[in-house]
């Protein structure tokens, strides 16, 4: 796996990191704020996944942003700006403005935990968990594993089942073809497919715990790793800055968020200034990749 900033450092530091800036892309609700999230989120994961990883990422989590946008109308009518009108019902465009700011919030924090994810690796989040709550240690390192792997695994039988050709209904394939029939086959064919996937993830799993059972799992109280890493003053260093930094951003963005107003108008939005400190602590990740490559180019 590639290697990240983070590594240089102990996995606490990105465990802090990554929970503070969950925790401000979901509790500053404020536009601003929010795209500050998602373009942060959207660089890092440029940087640790790739662009295309990203665009694949985006191709679904957009979709998801127009619709919480159109949907939040639907049960808040509430407003100033009116748009248009369906009967008797009015949408508004602070409705809309307040549904589009929940999808992006819901898309940084998915991609947000995308960029976690491939940071904090099963080894280290072992490391951090596993000597304190080994079950717990264990079962987010698995979960961690788990989405990359449900979707090289659905690739994979994706891509076997475009080879075989001779397997598929003819239907599916003849021009001559009804539009309701072509939809059918096809769910049915993504049917199989996930049925295919599912049953190859739980055979998988048995297979993991007769392996965890032979290996003697739970029969001592605490858990070993077999990386191991040391908490040096570097660290504390570390994590003392992203504290400062850190809570100067909660700060501002408490401020930012009391005056800022979705309804009846949207207004109070505050100075840039006001941005400034959150902004630095989301491009300190990438700030640190931009420096290791100096280094190592250099």
């Amino acid at each position: 796996m590639k290697r990240t900033a983070f590594d240089l450092f102990h996995p606490v530091v990105a465990l802090a990191y990554f929970a503070i800036l969950l925790v401000m892309s979901m509790a500053a609700m404020q536009p601003v704020y929010l795209l500050v999230s998602l373009a942060a989120a959207l660089a890092l994961g440029a940087s640790l996944r790739g662009s295309r990883a990203v665009a694949r990422s985006l191709a679904w989590q957009l979709p998801l942003v127009v619709v919480v946008a159109l949907a939040n109308p639907l049960f808040s009518a509430s407003g100033s700006t009116e748009l248009f009108r369906i009967g008797a019902r009015a949408f508004y465009l602070e409705s809309f403005v307040y549904g589009a700011c929940m999808g992006v919030m819901l898309a940084s924090v998915l991609l947000t935990f995308s960029n976690a994810s491939r940071v904090l690796t099963s080894d280290k989040i072992m490391a951090l968990f596993g000597g304190v709550v080994p079950t717990v240690g264990l079962m987010l390192s698995m979960t961690a594993r788990l989405v990359p792997q449900f979707v090289r695994r659905g690739g994979d039988i994706e891509g076997v089942a475009r080879a075989c050709t001779a397997a598929r209904p003819i239907a599916a394939t003849s021009p001559d073809s009804t539009k309701g029939a072509s939809r059918r086959l096809r769910f049915r064919e993504h049917m199989r497919l996930t049925s295919v996937l599912m049953g190859w993830s739980m055979e998988d799993s048995l297979e993991t715990a007769d392996a965890m059972k032979a290996r003697g799992w739970g029969a001592a109280p605490k858990r070993t790793t077999y990386a191991r890493f040391r908490f040096r003053r570097l660290d504390a260093c570390a994590l003392a800055f992203l504290a400062v930094v850190g809570a100067s951003a909660a700060v501002a963005a408490w401020a930012a968020c009391a005056q800022f107003r979705f309804y009846p108008s949207i207004v109070g939005f505050a100075s840039w200034w006001s941005y400034v400190p959150y902004v630095l602590f989301a491009a300190l990740p990438l700030a640190m990749e931009a420096r290791e490559r100096i280094v190592w180019r250099s």
